[in-house]
């Protein structure tokens, strides 16, 4: 018979405060990401803002490139397009040799 297992949670969405302690960043950074378009916040202003499963995923991603890297946001940004164009096209030329 297999362990049990511990419950996991799934994120539905986290405020900015609650991005920065799970990315173990501060506000400011969080913030300048949202100006270069790396995370798409829902809400009008910073104290509504809502980040989602996609915004939480790059914005770990983002965190390791500036951490381990020391790219800051602009390169952020162009880093993770290049890699969403990349998948892209993966994907693409995947179907095709499907066929």
């Amino acid at each position: 018979m297999k362990p049990a297992r511990a419950k996991s949670t799934v994120i539905v969405s986290l405020t900015l405060e609650e991005l920065c302690r799970f990315c173990h960043a501060d506000r400011n950074w969080v913030i300048e990401l949202v100006e270069h378009g790396v995370l798409e916040p829902e809400g009008a202003s910073i104290q509504n803002w809502r980040f989602h499963s996609i915004s939480i995923a790059r914005a770990k991603k983002a965190r390791r490139l500036n951490r381990d890297l020391g790219v800051n946001a602009a390169g952020i940004a162009l880093v993770l397009d290049l890699l969403a164009e990349r998948d892209e096209m993966l994907r693409r030329l995947a179907s095709f040799e499907d066929v």
